[in-house]
């Protein structure tokens, strides 16, 4: 069984997930932790629960998911995960993460990346990668098939989805993308979104005003 638990972090109140097993392997996707406490609490979490982090994945490099990949990387040693694509979005965190008011420490770069349909494994647990970009141009998308559920980054939201006014967004593609990639999933899928409260693939095909099924 994988448990999957979500934290609001920084200005944005971006959702950081933690995903783990039976045994205690975690994965981390889109630490945004943007000071201090928001640290001590991912960690305590973590240690309160006996957790053991092995890999950490971005679903897209926008600067509130990327915030704390350095953090995560002096802690436990993990090179954050995702498609190439994202490299230039990644590289431009750095400028302007300080017209926000972020503190930001830069984030380290893979040298192996995740590609469309790529299988991550948590245990004997796996998810695949799904290419839907839109929001963002290389943005992944994780669907564990097991138990239903999609983290979804900033693809599709409860009755909204992701904003395309950002460099690299598209908004026909992301319409695209989420009719033929995200609601052709089962219609109970539990869609774990960037920002705001989960939600289901049905759901959002019946009431989203910005695409329905």
């Amino acid at each position: 069984m994988l448990k999957v638990h979500s934290f609001a972090f920084n200005p944005f109140q971006e959702n950081t997930y933690l995903l783990y097993d039976e045994v205690g392997n975690c994965a981390i996707f889109d630490p945004g932790m943007s000071n201090t406490d928001e640290e001590q609490a991912l960690l305590s979490f973590i240690t309160a629960n006996e957790l053991k982090p092995i890999a950490l994945y971005n679903t897209h490099c926008h600067v509130d998911h990327v915030l704390g990949n350095h953090f995560i990387y002096e802690q436990f040693g993990l090179v954050p995960q995702f498609h190439e694509g994202e490299v230039p979005i990644l590289l431009a965190v750095q400028n302007y993460a300080p017209q926000y008011g972020l503190r930001y420490e830069t984030s380290p770069v893979p040298e192996v990346f995740l590609k469309e349909n790529d299988t991550i494994h948590i245990g004997e647990h796996q998810l695949t990668a799904l290419f839907v970009p839109g929001h963002s141009p290389a943005h992944l998308c994780f669907y564990n098939a097991e138990h239903n559920f999609l983290i979804g980054g900033d693809v599709l939201f409860r009755n909204s989805v992701g904003r395309t006014d950002l460099p690299g967004g598209n908004h026909q593609q992301l319409m695209e993308n989420i009719r033929t990639k995200v609601y052709t999933l089962p219609n109970e899928t539990v869609v774990y979104p960037g920002h705001g409260p989960s939600t289901t693939v049905g759901y959002e095909k019946e009431t989203n005003p910005f695409v329905k099924g």
